[in-house]
């Protein structure tokens, strides 16, 4: 679980963002920008980043505040998982990214699995959505919501992309060393316990 005073810090400042957004009041606009800073600051020190960078970070956030969204594509051949090797830290994780806002989901982690791995494929199932925060990933400045499809696959061969070196497949017992902030040991095992019972519902939170 990720620690309290960062939950804190992002309600405050998403119930700023909120306000700002709606407000025609400069007073409350004044009240509402305090409080964001108010925000900006709990994460500063909680997190040891920079008050600067934060505000940078936020800067764009605008309109109602909600869940960013993830995408990742699950897909497996003859029992093995496919994984791509992150350039950024050199660890592994499923396939995927975030969801561009003119994609519909599926085309999202279609588009990702192809950008990443050099694999074609079609979502045919959502396994689950889950709150990033609450299945062992590092703590973020965020709200995310992961979205995870099963995907059939088409075709394509495994290519190199900016931003992963590596692309393959996997056996349960043989998954290698993962990218912790994009896909976490605990999912894994959830995939593949919906690769063993197809009949499982999708799981979410």
């Amino acid at each position: 679980m990720e620690p309290q005073w960062l939950e804190w810090a992002r309600k405050v400042q998403a119930l700023a963002q909120n306000g700002l957004a709606y407000t025609d009041s400069a007073y409350d606009r004044e009240r509402y920008e305090e409080l964001r800073e108010v925000a900006l600051e709990m994460l500063a020190a909680g997190s040891g980043a920079e008050l600067a960078e934060l505000r940078e970070l936020y800067a764009g956030e605008t309109g109602y505040a909600t869940p960013k969204v993830d995408v990742r594509g699950v897909v497996f051949r003859e029992g093995q998982l496919l994984l791509v090797k992150e350039r950024v830290d050199g660890q592994w994780t499923l396939p995927g990214g975030w969801a561009d806002a003119w994609d519909t989901p599926s085309q999202a982690v279609e588009r990702e699995v192809w950008e990443e791995s050099g694999y074609r494929v079609r979502a045919d199932k959502l396994l689950a959505c889950w709150d990033r925060r609450l299945h062992g990933h590092p703590p973020t400045a965020f709200r995310i919501y992961k979205l995870f499809f099963r995907c059939a696959l088409l075709g394509g061969a495994p290519t190199q992309s900016m931003e992963t070196d590596e692309i393959g497949f996997f056996a349960e017992g043989e998954i290698p060393e993962l990218s912790l902030p994009r896909t976490t040991p605990w999912e894994i095992a959830r995939l593949f316990e919906h690769l063993r019972n197809p009949a499982l519902p999708a799981e979410f939170d």
